[in-house]
C-alpha cells in the first residue's frame, strides 16, 4: 500500500506542478491554442488563479513524500476540489473526454488525500 502510495502521489504532483506552471507562466491565448478551449470562458486572472492553485497544491503533494503529512492531505484535498470544479465546467462545455480525464485525477487526489492523511 505504502508503494502503490508513494508512486500515485508522486504522479499527482508533478502532473500538477508541469499542468500549473505551464498554465500560470502563458497567456490566455496560447493556453487555449495548447488545447484549453476551456480557458475561452475565464479571464486571465482567474486563470493564474486556478494554476497557482494547481502548482501550489502539486507542490505540497510532493512535499509530503519527504514526511510532511499534513502538507501531503491538503494539497491533496486542494487538488480534489479544483478538480471537481474542472470536471463540472467540462461537463456543461459537453467536453466529456476531458471530464474523464479530471476524474481520474480526483480519484487519484482523494486516494492520496485519505491514504495520506496523518490522523
Amino acid at each position: 500500500m505504502t508503494t502503490a502510495l508513494w508512486i500515485v502521489q508522486g504522479l499527482l504532483g508533478l502532473i500538477f506542478v508541469m499542468t500549473g506552471s505551464f498554465k500560470f507562466f502563458q497567456t490566455k491565448e496560447k493556453v487555449i491554442a495548447s488545447g484549453g478551449a476551456w480557458a475561452v470562458d475565464f479571464a486571465p486572472g482567474i486563470i493564474k488563479t486556478i494554476a497557482g492553485a494547481e502548482l501550489i497544491s502539486g507542490l505540497l503533494v510532493i512535499a509530503g513524500l519527504l514526511h510532511a503529512g499534513y502538507l501531503t492531505f491538503i494539497g491533496a484535498a486542494c487538488i480534489a476540489v479544483i478538480m471537481t470544479g474542472s470536471i463540472y465546467v467540462h461537463i456543461r462545455r459537453k467536453e466529456i473526454n476531458h471530464a474523464i480525464i479530471n476524474s481520474v485525477f480526483l480519484l487519484m487526489a482523494l486516494f492520496v488525500a485519505y491514504a495520506g492523511r496523518p490522523f
